[in-house]
């Protein structure tokens, strides 16, 4: 049987302020991209999604993105890739901290926001993030977005490597995501969410919003933990992909 991971950005909140349901995506998803601090998170944050993601039997990775509260990480900020290299290795080094604190085990990364976006189609800034990536923990496997720099960087810098693609997210003809700004970016609904899905795995590409395939490889599945309406998505496309024949299971060991 045809193994796919499916995977979400949780432990986004701070302090007292809290975003999504993270206890019931935990249920669902098999592995977690966790919050570092810059974009969301704080060690309390950090440490409880490690452990209930422990409990859960979920895989943990680091989620870095761009010092950004106020705007979650999503808006550019002009860092050199210098110091993209050293947030992102700072970052990775908090999760690895409060994981083990926790009783649990980082095995990815994967940039957030911004910063992925920005990595997606800038050669130096994805080197910036693999470097980071692989000076910390080489043994860490890079969760790419599907077809982009930050994947050809990890097979350059010799990194493990899993592809994602996006339940969540409408594409662009170019394998890009549509900006979050745009009408139709953002999908809410979980039926159109999973049927699609489950087209894009059988194609072997992502299906643009104009029908466009852009073949890419595909090991992982995201819905995003903030999207309105994620667990309803998330359960959606888990039972879609598992009645396609799929094991949801973690990409890494």
């Amino acid at each position: 049987m045809a193994a796919i991971d499916l995977n979400s950005d949780l432990g986004e909140g701070f302090g007292d302020y809290r975003l999504g349901d993270d206890e019931a995506m935990l249920g669902i998803v098999s592995s977690v991209n966790v919050a570092c601090g810059f974009h969301a998170g704080d060690p309390e944050i950090m440490a409880s999604t490690f452990a209930a993601a422990k409990r859960k039997g979920v895989a943990v990775g680091a989620h870095p993105g761009f010092a950004d509260l106020q705007g979650f990480g999503r808006r550019l900020i002009p860092y050199s890739t210098g110091e993209i290299e050293r947030l992102v290795a700072y970052q990775i080094g908090a999760a690895m901290a409060m994981a083990s604190l926790a009783g649990h085990r980082i095995t990815h990364v994967k940039a957030h926001g911004a910063l992925a976006n920005l990595a997606a189609d800038n050669a130096e800034v994805a080197m910036a993030v693999v470097r980071a990536a692989k000076a910390v923990a080489s043994e860490l496997v890079v969760l790419a977005i599907a077809g982009t720099e930050i994947e050809r960087a990890a097979e350059r810098a010799g990194m493990q490597l899993a592809r994602e693609i996006f339940a969540d997210r409408a594409y662009t003809a170019a394998g890009r995501l549509v900006p979050r700004k745009e009408p139709g970016a953002v999908i809410h609904d979980p039926a159109a969410a999973a049927a699609r899905v489950v087209a894009m795995l059988k194609a072997g590409a992502v299906i643009a919003v104009d029908g466009t395939r852009v073949p890419v490889g595909i090991d992982s599945i995201c819905v995003h933990g903030d999207t309105a309406g994620a667990v309803a998505i998330a359960s959606a496309v888990r039972n879609a992909v598992t009645g396609a024949g799929y094991a949801v299971r973690p990409f890494a060991p």
